[in-house]
């Protein structure tokens, strides 16, 4: 999701020399590995049908309820049950991560279907608390080529498409110090015949939208994402690890939350009560009704929710058996395309047949809208006008993801429309009385991130906590008559490692880009 920044000069042949002369800004993104027969148990345990606790506490209102099991709602989690508060995680899906999420049975190797990029791995939150649960977290090739036609680009052609995309988005950062506009109309006029590629790749590539949906402000204000890794494993996988001994409760979509008197969450399977609730389901799913609230949001809410759509984003992957394309474990491959009709390719992921052809913006969620033989279609085609025809005869096992079809999704991720520099930090206000949002979308700088959505959870978890308060201690005299009972619904998750120092609820916390921005939440 969203930037790559320096690392896709470096991967073009770009010296530091060179680098120190350029914006600290470029785009693409590097992937991932093979996999071990041990490690298929691990992920196909905790991505996608982990056993997690499904009962709720059994008498009277959790201090807690979580709505969304994805990647906030699971760090909101871990920490609200390191307080020692009771809290329930609910989940609509019938598995965890939301929007990352790791697939082992359609190819038989690890197959991220939604979020596959790890930004900042050495500072990344998420992958912090991977080392030590046995997982294998690399880091990214350093490896970027363009296609043009039946050949590769050469040197002098490459650097002229970065030069050109340095120059897009330095104009882009400048006019947004002006105004948020759209970002289409920051583009320079003499790009050439370098512009397509550019604008899906500053685009629905990394926005998830065409520019012309993207405000200006927003794009200029993404942190820098200048590393990368994957997970051998799958990055649904790691998430899920992580997961492990938290109360969550599957299946269980949340149709209305009702604040009136204290919290009431109305669900397919009863009424839960509670003192605070966090909420953590994709921005589309609030704006579009999916679930609504009593009394309704103000004016603002809901419009800060509907500025935050989420674009269209989602993965054609193709078995090539025998490395018909001739390309390293995970490269990453652009066209030089005239027109919107055009994809990303990530090769032999992770050493492994499985390639991925990413499709995304408006003309990405038309083809989506077509279902997945067309799809396929596509993506065979797009593959033979690169490589030949006879591709067509080594793909075998396929599969498509339609994420904008998915109910508890609605799309990929958000990104701000021209004119809505404000919408974010909206959404790091509380949204109703003892209510709280989190998500990648309530996160100014990391948004499209699942590191974001990872912080902006523990954001609204210290949000919380301070509301509630600290916890009564029992007295002494009372402590010695009662006898101590363990509390089941309330699991501390052992931690990896040590915890870090608590940091404010009133201070976002950045692991990456510029945390001179924005650092006091109104």
């Amino acid at each position: 999701m969203a930037f790559a920044r320096d690392a896709s000069l470096v991967q073009a042949g770009f010296n530091c020399k060179q680098l120190e002369t350029m914006p600290r800004k470029a785009v693409p993104r590097p992937n991932r590995r093979s996999f071990l027969a041990a490690s298929a148990a691990l992920a196909a345990r905790s991505a996608l049908g982990p056993a997690f606790g499904a009962a709720a506490p059994s008498s009277g209102p959790v201090d807690v309820v979580i709505i969304g099991a994805g990647a906030a709602g699971i760090a909101a989690a871990r920490k609200i049950a390191a307080s020692g508060r009771r809290y329930l995680l609910i989940e609509a899906a019938d598995h965890i991560g939301g929007r990352c999420v790791t697939d082992l049975k359609s190819f038989g190797v690890p197959y991220d279907r939604g979020a596959h990029w790890i930004y900042l791995p050495d500072l990344n939150p998420v992958t912090k608390l991977a080392p030590r649960r046995g997982l294998d977290v690399y880091p990214a090739p350093q490896s970027q080529k363009v296609r043009i036609g039946r050949r590769f680009a050469r040197e002098g052609e490459l650097e002229d498409f970065l030069t050109a995309q340095v120059r897009a988005t330095r104009a882009i950062d400048d006019v947004a110090k002006k105004g948020d506009i759209p970002s289409a109309q920051a583009m320079p006029n003499d790009l050439g015949d370098w512009r397509g590629t550019i604008e899906f790749v500053l685009g629905p590539y990394n926005c998830a939208k065409d520019l012309a949906q993207v405000s200006s402000f927003d794009f200029a204000k993404a942190a820098e994402r200048n590393a990368a890794a994957f997970c051998k494993q799958g990055f649904g996988a790691l998430l899920g690890t992580l997961a492990q001994g938290l109360t969550i409760q599957l299946a269980t979509p949340a149709k209305i939350i009702d604040n009136r008197s204290g919290i009431t969450v109305e669900t397919a399977k009863g009424a839960i009560n509670a003192r605070t609730a966090v909420v953590t389901v994709p921005t589309s799913v609030v704006s579009s009704g999916g679930l609504r609230f009593s009394p309704e949001l103000g004016h603002h809410q809901i419009d800060a929710f509907g500025r935050m759509s989420l674009g269209s984003y989602d993965h054609i992957a193709l078995e090539l058996l025998g490395n018909p394309l001739g390309l390293e474990s995970d490269d990453l491959v652009f066209e030089k395309s005239a027109d919107t009709r055009t994809a990303a390719l990530l090769a032999n992921v992770s050493g492994t047949p499985l390639c991925l052809i990413d499709v995304a913006g408006s003309f990405g969620r038309d083809l989506s809208a077509q279902g997945e033989a067309a799809m396929f279609d596509f993506a065979s085609e797009w593959l033979a006008g690169l490589y030949g025809a006879e591709i067509k005869k080594t793909i075998g096992r396929k599969h498509a993801t339609r994420w904008n079809s998915e109910p508890f999704a609605l799309g990929a991720w958000s990104a701000a429309v021209p004119g809505s520099q404000f919408a974010r930090r909206q959404l790091l206000e509380p949204i109703a009385d003892d209510v709280w949002y989190a998500g990648e979308a309530a996160h100014e700088t990391l948004w499209g991130t699942v590191g974001g959505a990872w912080e902006s959870g523990e954001r609204a978890a210290d949000a919380v906590l301070r509301r509630l308060g600290p916890l009564k201690q029992s007295a002494p005299a009372e402590a010695e008559a009662a006898p101590k009972r363990k509390v089941s619904h309330v699991v501390t998750h052992p931690r990896a490692e040590r915890p870090a120092p608590r940091r404010e609820a009133t201070e976002p916390q950045y692991y990456g880009g510029t945390p001179n921005i924005m650092r006091e939440e109104r």
